[in-house]
């Protein structure tokens, strides 16, 4: 809550009423919802308390269109306190947080005793940035555990079978027992806190005629037996198993688009419950209100719109709105702060943003700048935002936790914080068209989602191939159950999922050691062979290259299958700089093309 008195005291702790709240226009708008009057539901008329009967702010003829110049009409106001109204404070908190039960009002009214501080905000948990491994007990996936935990990364593993995963990874790896081809034990509250995942998850595929204990055979490589499913089909594991996993953490992994929070999109209405708090809690006399301007925003369409008339009789100053608590905190901590877009005006505002249900209670803050006349993103990274509790900055409480938001507050006031003038602020109307408020995430953007896929996914159906050269899957992708069709489409659904990622297509696997040298390509044509543990570090490295972002590609080595590539384990070769492949890379390239310029050449006969 701002305090906006010159002399740093209040003389009675008055609490805001409200005069509005956002229009209920739902999920989405439509020309007949949004008619061409402001939807807007209000008070029937704006009120101050006076000598103990209610006084109307006296507008010039009353416009809800306030006009853009320094106000004229008459407000009524005396220079002396007026008694605290004990209504209009029950009003209050029933608009923001429903019934107060008379021990919350009691512990409002003493907190706003002079001398009383808030009680000491609660420590929240930082996001712990868990790195998920998925298929974390396969042959690529536990070196991927492998590599991460050398590095000092938290990893986290999901799995199948605990007892194996705790004989193959040990004791004390945190593991989550799922499976991905069941929705059910994917809740999204088991991935809370995962940051990033490498997917390692894939279809068995084992020889026709049986395998020693330790897959001697399968650790060959496919080139090497007669392949056929083990267990769950392609379909299952590929295509529904990678559609339940990005269902599951795409609300900790985020979205490249950011996140919506308020406002109009595609058609689409996020709404808030906004409600005006200004500064009669000092005895003040301005008044704003939030509403939904059906053809104020760019290009005409619909926008939200805070206005109001701002005074600083009475030792006021400012005015605000701000929304009701979050039925759920929004967990933000995929992303780097918060995006406005706004018709500025040429003063400075405030975004407040609160981590506690509480009604009075510190609120991270943030000023900005607006360009009058001109629509414009005003981006603010959340370690700007500031620990500030009635206008005072708070040293010792926490900072801004992003997991945990339960509020927004938009402000315009005469008072910065402890004791600081707004340079821009001036008395009378005042609006600010406010189309949208999302979470953003800040450039470089480096993958969320590391998938481990394979090369030939687009050969299958591809025209003018000669199988004869190709490996076995290719060759046999009808009888495997159409694994690398469904590999494709796994594929697909990251692509078109929004979270950042990285797809990597090996080659052919081998126990080989890492170290020989790399090629990287796309489109979907090289064959050869790869060995597990330079998978594992090119997944690993993926985690923290923008260059690899958004990227699918093929990886093998240079040394053919007719020989066997060894290190002298004394003296091994140097970790690569993936990077500099990952900086070859283009957008856009998935081998694909060939299979769509085929539709388009022969379109199918009506």
């Amino acid at each position: 809550m701002e305090c906006c008195c010159s002399s740093g005291t209040i003389s009675s702790p008055l609490f805001s009423t409200f005069q509005g709240y956002s229009s209920p226009c739902g999920k989405g708008y439509s020309e007949k919802l949004l008619h061409p009057r402001k939807q807007c539901f209000r008070l029937s008329k704006p009120f101050l308390q006076l000598n103990g009967s209610l006084h109307p702010i006296d507008y010039r003829r009353a416009s809800t269109h306030l006009p853009n110049k320094s106000y004229k009409g008459r407000i009524y106001a005396e220079s002396k306190r007026e008694p605290w109204d004990l209504g209009r404070f029950i009003k209050t908190l029933y608009f923001f947080n429903g019934p107060p039960s008379p021990e919350k009002i009691l512990e409002s009214l003493f907190t706003k005793l002079p001398g009383l501080a808030p009680s000491e905000p609660e420590k929240p948990m930082q996001p712990s940035g868990l790195v998920l491994v998925a298929g974390g007990t396969g042959g690529v996936g536990k070196r991927v555990v492998d590599v991460l935990r050398k590095k000092g990364y938290q990893v986290r593993v999901l799995v199948r079978n605990e007892e194996k995963a705790r004989r193959l990874l040990g004791p004390d790896v945190d593991l989550v027992v799922g499976d991905i081809t069941k929705e059910s034990t994917l809740d999204p509250e088991r991935f809370k806190g995962v940051r990033k995942i490498i997917n390692a998850v894939s279809v068995i595929v084992g020889p026709k005629e049986g395998d020693t204990p330790d897959r001697a055979k399968y650790n060959q490589g496919i080139k090497f037996f007669e392949p056929e499913i083990k267990g769950d089909s392609p379909e299952l594991v590929e295509y529904i198993g990678m559609k339940n996993l990005i269902n599951a953490v795409k609300g900790s992994l985020g979205f490249r688009s950011g996140k919506i929070l308020f406002g109009f999109e595609d058609n689409k209405y996020k709404e808030l419950a906004w409600g005006a708090l200004d500064d009669v809690v000092m005895g003040g006399v301005s008044q704003s209100s939030f509403q939904i301007d059906p053809t104020g925003g760019e290009n005409g369409g619909p926008t939200g719109l805070f206005k109001g008339i701002v005074s600083t009789a009475n030792n006021g100053g400012f005015t605000s709105i701000r929304t009701k608590n979050f039925s759920a905190p929004e967990d933000l901590s995929p992303y780097d702060g918060f995006e406005l877009r706004l018709k500025g005006d040429g003063r400075r505002y405030k975004l407040i943003v609160r981590t506690s249900g509480e009604w009075d209670t510190v609120g991270y803050t943030a000023m900005f700048d607006t360009a009058a006349g001109q629509w414009q993103s005003i981006r603010l990274p959340f370690p700007v935002f500031k620990p500030i509790f009635r206008a005072r900055t708070v040293p010792d409480a926490p900072p801004f936790n992003p997991a945990n938001v339960m509020s927004f507050q938009l402000m315009f006031s005469k008072f910065e914080s402890d004791g600081k003038l707004n340079p821009t602020f001036k008395e009378g109307a005042f609006e600010l068209p406010v189309s949208s408020i999302r979470a953003y995430m800040a450039e470089p953007i480096t993958p969320r989602f590391v998938h481990v896929g394979s090369a030939g996914v687009t050969r299958p159906d591809r025209p003018g191939l000669d199988l004869s050269k190709q490996p076995p899957a290719v060759r046999l992708n009808k009888e495997l159950g159409y694994i690398l069709t469904f590999k494709l489409k796994g594929e697909d659904l990251i692509r078109e999922s929004g979270i950042p990622y990285t797809i990597v297509r090996p080659c052919a696997l081998t126990e080989e050691p890492a170290g020989a040298d790399l090629i990287f390509d796309q489109g979907d044509n090289i064959t050869g062979k790869i060995s597990r543990e330079e998978v594992a570090r090119i997944c690993v490295a993926a985690l923290n290259s923008p260059y690899a972002c958004d990227k699918t590609f093929e990886v093998k080595s240079v040394v053919p299958f007719s020989e066997t590539f060894t290190i002298d384990p004394e003296n091994p070769p140097p970790e690569k700089d993936y990077n500099e492949y990952f900086k070859t890379l283009k957008d856009g390239i998935t081998g694909k093309e060939a299979l769509e310029r085929q539709e388009q050449e022969s379109p199918v006969a009506v």
